[in-house]
């Protein structure tokens, strides 16, 4: 009898603290739907020809920067890509991924920054899905050309595997992140699906479906580019 009523105890003190990390990441991908739009829908924003020709995007809201110096990995957001083998049909549900601080010569400052990172072809995308990336090493990143009129073709957004943009304080700019990591974020994964579920059955296998913290996420990007325009990837 004490043992079970110690089982007890034990589960009623854990629940609390179970429920509200399952709370932080759907509120995690709330803000992701909310980041992406707010960015994208900016009169100086991403160029839409590069939203476009993007096979994935990874939204990271509120990173605290100085979260970084300390090494920290303080960086939580979501990536969804384009299904399909050729990364051409709809937007899929999200992976949550995890951003790590490997870099200490970007200083925005010591507010919260967002986020936001497109994946421009296949192998900078199964690069991540798989494990850890470094940006700028085993994927080329750039800081993304902003505005819409800004020439998108130059060598260096040509080259880049990985184009990043912030926004901090109303502020929006390219940013390069090299020297950071990204990686998928398993456990954040298991807490958003209620089960195991790697980020590559995620996005390649369509295991789960989107989840309702999700929605405004994934049906913004379908509308807001709802095909790939890149060479050979057009339906």
């Amino acid at each position: 009898m004490k043992k079970w009523l110690a089982m007890v105890l034990t589960l009623s003190l854990a629940a609390p603290a179970i429920f509200a990390d399952d709370r932080k990441e759907k509120e995690r991908l709330e803000n992701c739907g909310l980041v992406v739009q707010e960015i994208m829908d900016i009169p100086d924003d991403i160029p839409q020809d590069l939203i476009d020709k993007a096979d994935c995007i990874i939204v990271y809201p509120s990173v605290l920067k100085g979260a970084f110096i300390f090494g920290g990995s303080y960086g939580r957001g979501a990536m969804t890509c384009r299904t399909g083998e050729r990364f051409n049909g709809p937007w899929s549900a999200p992976t949550m991924m995890a951003l790590e601080g490997g870099s200490f010569g970007f200083q925005i400052g010591g507010q919260a920054t967002d986020f936001v990172l497109l994946v421009m072809n296949e192998r900078g995308a199964r690069a991540i899905l798989s494990s850890k990336v470094k940006l700028g090493g085993d994927a080329s990143a750039a800081a993304g050309p902003k505005g819409r009129n800004a020439e998108a073709s130059t060598d260096v957004t040509m080259r880049a595997e990985i184009l990043s943009y912030s926004r901090a304080r109303g502020l929006f700019a390219g940013i390069s992140l090299a020297g950071s990591t990204v990686r998928p974020d398993n456990s954040a994964n298991e807490k958003v699906y209620n089960k195991s579920v790697s980020a590559q059955d995620i996005i390649f296998k369509g295991a789960v479906a989107v989840p309702p913290a999700a929605q405004q996420f994934i049906s913004y990007l379908n509308k807001k580019t709802p095909k790939n325009l890149s060479s050979g990837k057009e339906i």
